[in-house]
């Protein structure tokens, strides 16, 4: 047999047997229990997702679909424990964008490396606001420009955490403006909103649908929406455009990802467990309820979106000169 002849059969039984493997590692998921890990603290929106799902899954998972929050470091520990976790579909992160597109352009060096994650889907989408606490002495957002100008060091503003999407939207706030504020990072929303309601923190730059309830209940002021539209749940707040901001565009989104080198079937089959659960009337409805717009994307889609977001904040980060404190 020819040496070609040799080398192009040794090639059709590896990709036979690799294939084989793909197909085993499909055919084992759910026969350990799923591990869901939120890098932020409990009571957040990526903690309430991740319970709503983690309860539709099940069926999928016979043993067991389970939440853990293991918080710090703006999303980096719990990102590194999934990081480093068996890449058989059964340890998940899921997270807003901090730890998964944004750190790597935030953090000197980091325990993990973002471009490895593989992506399984990207679950839902929801604008940023410029929250209000109740001893900041304005009712519009124009005022609030006109209060923080005035003010220049004196209010403080809340984030998640260091390098999560409402740092860098009060940074991009300064930037686009020319305010000048004080960090207060937090580990998550709860802690945040719950600060921010006691008049402890002036501000927040936090999505939708962590602060819906006390927007309602009438504890703190959503004053305007970074998106291109208004929330179709808050008509009557103006977007950040209208008050002659454009730029303001920040959309929080939260997505499920993978070890590196989990199979391609077993992204797959993950995907369409997750598709099958956001698809569900209760959850649209509780999607709804929280202000997000559900998404649902395939891998390859989720993997694009998220190499997009990537850049798209490494260029605030630069031109803000954000950096971790």
């Amino acid at each position: 047999m020819k040496p070609g002849s040799i080398n192009r059969r040794l090639a059709l039984v590896a990709t036979t047997l690799s294939l084989a493997c793909v197909g085993a590692g499909a055919a084992d998921l759910g026969t350990k229990p799923l591990r869901i890990i939120v890098p932020f603290a409990a009571g957040g929106t990526a903690d309430v997702l991740a319970r709503v799902l983690a309860e539709k899954m099940r069926t999928r998972f016979p043993q067991g679909a389970l939440v853990e929050n293991r918080t710090g470091a703006g999303g980096n520990i719990g990102a590194d424990a999934v990081f480093k976790s068996d890449a058989d579909g059964h340890t998940l992160l899921l997270s807003s964008p901090g730890p998964i597109s944004v750190n790597q352009s935030l953090y000197p060096k980091l325990a993990f490396d973002p471009d490895k994650w593989v992506p399984v889907t990207v679950i839902a989408e929801v604008p940023n606001a410029l929250v209000a606490g109740p001893k900041v002495p304005v009712k519009t957002a124009k005022e609030f420009l006109a209060h923080v100008k005035a003010n220049p060091g004196k209010l403080g503003y809340a984030s998640q955490g260091n390098g999560t999407t409402s740092h860098l939207t009060a940074k991009l706030f300064e930037t686009v403006t020319g305010a000048d504020m004080i960090h207060v990072p937090y580990r998550g929303d709860t802690p945040a909103m719950a600060d921010l309601a006691a008049g402890q923190v002036d501000v927040f730059f936090t999505n939708l649908s962590a602060t819906m309830a006390l927007h309602k209940a009438g504890k703190v002021q959503i004053l305007a929406v970074a998106d291109s539209k208004r929330a179709a749940s808050l008509p009557n707040v103006p977007t950040f455009a209208e008050i002659g901001l454009p730029q303001m565009q920040a959309v929080t989104w939260y997505a499920v990802v993978a070890p590196p080198g989990t199979p391609p079937d077993v992204v797959k089959a993950l995907n369409a467990s997750l598709a099958a659960a956001i698809g569900q009337a209760d959850v649209q409805q509780r999607f709804a309820d929280l202000g997000l717009s559900p998404v649902g994307s395939p891998p390859e889609q989720a993997a694009r979106f998220i190499r997009g977001e990537t850049s798209r904040w490494q260029k605030v980060i630069r031109d803000a000169k954000v950096t971790v404190e």
